[in-house]
């Protein structure tokens, strides 16, 4: 299973959900491997120090000589480990202009070390560029997070037309996962009538698990840890053990 987590709004919760999925993956005994697509490598900085981190991801698919292998680090946890982002990832798209295999280099990069890692988890930056597109082609899945707030669903047509194009022609296996609602409020009348928006538009794509918002989600990271090791009674845990059952239950 190759899941891509994907949708072009930021701040919608996407980085928390791909550390705390990968790790929930990791947890059930499962070699799991977190790929950080995204420049801004907010999942490599909570799992690792970057002062350590001397090869990324831009390494293996902008030189065809480097293997993926060749940049994956062990994190502090059992069974997950991070292929690496920097911020030299945003050269990518200006670097592969013109090649004829420039949206499937994630992918053949993949293919070497697929029996290696069961599970492997992919954070997509928050664009539809193509970092996106090569995370889109090289998965088997697409996990959307969606913030219940009155913007949730601005831009998710854009998402869709893309995921449609992908699947129309490089990658026509790529299925959409799901809809996992994040950082919602209970407690407001808005953040539930949200919720009932986004089940409306996507209907039984939605996961019945709902991550709320949470501290310890925003603070584990500053701690290089996933929320089951720096809170484990948290609802947060609770919530990301929830939302990786059903994920493993619908691929």
């Amino acid at each position: 299973m190759i899941v891509a987590i994907a949708n072009q709004k930021g701040g919608v919760g996407k980085t928390t959900t791909a550390i705390n999925l990968a790790a929930a993956l990791a947890l059930r005994g499962k070699p799991t491997l977190l790929i950080d697509l995204d420049p801004q490598a907010n999942s490599t900085m909570s799992f690792l120090d970057m002062a350590q981190v001397t090869t990324s991801v831009y390494d293996a698919i902008a030189e065809t000589a480097t293997k993926l292998e060749d940049v994956i680090v062990a994190s502090p946890m059992a069974n997950l480990s991070i292929a690496p982002s920097r911020i030299a990832l945003a050269k990518l798209e200006a670097k592969l202009v013109g090649e004829m295999d420039a949206h499937f280099r994630l992918k053949d990069k993949i293919e070497p070390i697929r029996k290696r890692f069961p599970h492997i988890v992919i954070d997509c930056p928050p664009t539809l560029g193509l970092l996106t597109v090569n995370a889109l082609v090289a998965a088997t899945h697409l996990l959307i997070p969606i913030q219940s707030s009155y913007f949730a669903l601005e831009g998710t047509d854009d998402l869709l037309e893309t995921i449609e194009k992908v699947r129309a022609r490089p990658n026509p296996a790529l299925k959409i996962l799901g809809v996992v609602i994040t950082m919602h409020d209970k407690r407001t009348a808005l953040a539930r009538d949200i919720r009932a928006q986004i089940q409306k538009v996507f209907g039984g794509k939605v996961f019945k698990t709902v991550i709320t918002k949470s501290v310890r989600l925003e603070e584990s990271p500053a701690y290089k840890e996933s929320i089951f090791t720096f809170a484990p009674d948290s609802t947060g845990a609770t919530e990301y053990y929830s939302l990786c059952e059903e994920v493993i239950d619908r691929a």
